[in-house]
């Protein structure tokens, strides 16, 4: 009997993956489910930026393969988009590698780095595909803790605790996904200062500092010296509203880069050039008034309505979080969050995110997802009100 590889049993299918497939099959039977559990923009990219796929589309020129490293124009676009929003210096031709999206990245970054049965820190609660692509690709899997006292930082003091001797990787993800805790500069300085003592690559996935965050945009790289052991992923998905479109980047150190290009090159090709000519376009011509709208504005409103639905399911939260989610802490009287995701889903049709998901320290949360328009989301607030509570 064929029998599949065995790294397939590290892994199940992701929870999103196999649960809108139950809401596709409610939604076939008429239940009209809300989503607020992905975290997918709703909103269009701009116009400009649209209009240049479609130019570029229309030429018989531009339909072949593209290189690897991607077009000089997006590599050019991805370095000013550093230097404008951060303040980070960064050589177009040799400092950053467009991707595919940062999930991609992770599979590459991991290959590029980590050996089998070697070790990769992943925080706690966060992103599963740190977790999953690591044990698919044979490395061992060592979580941490963030502090939800400290407003999600890392517990820096039980992580020096830890035996370090064959961690490879560190990944963090700020502002964090799924708590909303904000990016700190002194963490990202004492993460600098951890990953040269131990000698470990921290990766920074940074796709979500423009949502919600007025202030300063901060990036790992801003620190003096995280080039030369840190790595940050970015994106245009969050902030750009263009999830679909598939690009990403990764910012680092040439050496490093050249070590990823070795493993990306046998793997994938560059994406369409009209992609990423148009991404290039969104990040040269996107105005400060298009952003403040689209990342501010927009998710302000269906914030204050996230906050009410969390209120109504007697959840408690943390104002200060930004990003395109919002965290609750359940109640005590249920054993977990899934039963309350579960009875939300299957009574109100709206489905939420379970905080488990994202690790055991998640287990007691729930996730909102701003992507969805202030109707939607008044309406799941008056479906989730019709209910018994």
């Amino acid at each position: 009997m064929i029998q599949p590889a065995n790294r397939v049993q590290e892994v199940q299918e992701y929870y999103f993956s196999r649960k809108l497939k139950e809401v596709a099959k409610m939604n076939a039977e008429g239940k009209d489910i809300i989503s607020l559990a992905i975290g997918s923009p709703d909103m269009p990219p701009s116009k400009q930026t649209v209009d240049k796929l479609c130019e570029v589309a229309c030429l018989s020129s531009e339909h072949g393969y593209q290189p690897t490293i991607g077009t000089s124009e997006l590599r050019t676009a991805m370095a000013g988009f550093y230097k404008r929003w951060y303040d980070v210096e960064i050589d177009a031709a040799t400092e950053v590698q467009p991707l595919i999206g940062s999930k991609e990245g992770i599979l590459h970054v991991t290959l590029a780095f980590v050996n089998p049965g070697e070790q990769v820190l992943v925080p706690n609660p966060g992103y599963p595909t740190y977790t999953a692509l690591s044990r698919l690709l044979g490395a061992e899997v060592v979580t941490y803790d963030l502090r939800e006292d400290k407003g999600w930082q890392p517990d820096f003091d039980a992580l020096e605790q830890m035996d370090l001797s064959r961690v490879r990787l560190m990944w963090t993800n700020y502002p964090n996904m799924p708590t909303g805790g904000n990016a700190c500069r002194e963490t990202y300085q004492r993460l600098v200062d951890f990953a040269r003592r131990h000698g470990i690559v921290v990766v920074n996935d940074n796709p979500y500092s423009f949502i919600l965050n007025e202030g300063e945009k901060l990036s790992l790289l801003q620190v003096p010296g995280a080039k030369d052991c840190c790595i940050e992923f970015n994106s245009l998905s969050k902030s750009y509203n263009m999830p679909g479109w598939r690009v990403g980047m990764c910012v680092t150190n040439p050496t490093f880069i050249s070590w990823i290009l070795k493993v990306k090159s046998n793997i994938d090709s560059g994406t369409f050039r009209g992609i990423q000519l148009a991404a290039a376009e969104a990040m040269n011509t996107n105005t400060d008034e298009w952003h403040q709208h689209y990342n501010i504005a927009v998710y302000r409103s269906r914030r204050v309505i996230a906050e009410e639905i969390m209120l109504l399911l007697g959840c408690t939260y943390d104002k200060a979080q930004v990003g395109m989610f919002l965290w609750g802490k359940i109640p005590e009287k249920y054993v977990d969050a899934e039963q309350l995701t579960e009875r939300v889903l299957h009574e109100a049709h709206v489905f939420i995110a379970p905080g488990f998901i994202f690790g055991s320290n998640g287990r007691r949360y729930v996730r909102l997802s701003l992507c969805a328009k202030d109707e939607q989301m008044k309406e799941a607030y008056a479906r989730i009100a019709s209910l018994d509570w």
